[in-house]
């Protein structure tokens, strides 16, 4: 979510009213809902082993500090201009950044607590569908609009000034809604253990990389903006926490979440 909000409008109505007249914190409701209910999956997991939890709610923190961070990098440093940058810094937040800094704090808490398991498979099932739930909120607050394009067509979405975008909310709704359906086929088949959240971190760094071109975001090298540099790092993180997984760092890719060092591997199930 960007920090500056313009409220756009689909086919000349605003999205909330078509929705049902949501009220304004709608994109907190959504946030806290898609809180809540990860909050819900890892409990119903940590009765496997309490150290889960915490593992959760460091990747929660992590990716707060994260999301904070990149948005201040990224675009935050404009704000300064306006009297409210206080409210936009506040506010202004990046997947990019969540994802940078939620990987960072899972690993450092592991290495903490002595949790030596993989657990990314479990985060790649809940964070394409949490971010899908959040662009919800950005498509009906109006944040994180598309390029301006030259001129309408069925595909784009028109915003309060009247001019036509690109539609950059519902393209990476429905990829993160089919990176799920995706990892959540590899997971029923059993393929890549271990790695589906490195799969996650390499596809969604591509396609922001490339998506961001059309975009509303400020650039910070003529060329890129600060969230393509981020989404770089996505892809380069996937890559070295793939290879190193290969290598057997960082736990089994056998072995599931709970499963104490000397027991026997187990088959990866979602849910008891």
């Amino acid at each position: 979510m960007n920090g500056e909000v313009s409220p756009e409008v689909f086919g000349g109505m605003n999205p909330g009213v078509l929705l049902g007249a949501l009220s304004p914190p709608y994109y907190g409701v959504l946030l806290l809902l898609g809180i809540l209910g990860s909050a819900i999956f890892w409990y119903r997991l940590s009765r496997r082993d309490d150290r889960l939890m915490v593992i959760y709610f460091g990747a929660l923190l992590g990716a707060f500090l994260g999301a904070k961070v990149m948005y201040v990098l990224a675009e935050g440093w404009r704000d300064l201009a306006f009297a409210d940058w206080p409210d936009r810094w506040l506010t202004g937040k990046s997947i990019v950044g969540a994802l940078l800094g939620g990987y960072a704090a899972v690993e450092l808490t592991k290495r903490q607590i002595g949790y030596r398991q993989p657990t990314g498979d479990w985060f790649a099932i809940i964070v394409p569908v949490g971010t899908a739930v959040g662009r919800v909120g950005c498509l009906l607050h109006g944040c994180c609009l598309g390029a301006v394009c030259s001129k309408a067509a069925w595909w784009t979405l028109t915003d309060s000034a009247g001019l036509p975008r690109w539609p950059a909310v519902p393209l990476e709704l429905g990829f993160n809604l089919a990176a799920a359906g995706v990892l959540w086929v590899l997971r029923r088949q059993g393929r890549f253990p271990g790695q589906h959240f490195h799969l996650y971190l390499i596809a969604y760094g591509l396609f922001r990389f490339s998506h961001d071109f059309w975009r509303a975001t400020p650039r910070m090298t003529g060329l890129l903006s600060g969230y393509q540099l981020g989404a770089l790092g996505l892809v380069l993180l996937g890559l070295w926490g793939y290879r190193r997984r290969s290598r057997g760092g960082s736990g089994s890719t056998t072995a599931g979440p709970g499963v104490k060092e000397g027991d026997a591997p187990q088959r990866i199930v979602l849910l008891d």
